[in-house]
């Protein structure tokens, strides 16, 4: 997988996630009690995956685009 494939799914998985956990805040005042803490379960784990990808993009040897010149 490479850096650019894997900085998108890292953007895709925290923002999902986010939303994800939002829509189960919403649906859990509405009543739907199994589906929102679903909904709240599974966007947690997207960004907590998300974010542990970024710590394995951080060690990942790649270019030096974000380096200053020396």
């Amino acid at each position: 997988m490479g850096a650019a494939t894997l900085e998108k799914l890292i953007w895709v998985l925290i923002f999902g996630g986010m939303l994800l956990f939002s829509l189960g805040l919403f649906i859990g005042r509405g009543g739907g009690e199994s589906l929102a803490w679903a909904l709240l379960a599974i966007g947690t784990g997207a960004v907590a995956v998300g974010v542990l990808l970024i710590f394995l993009r951080a060690r990942m040897p790649g270019d030096d685009a974000g380096k200053p010149d020396q």
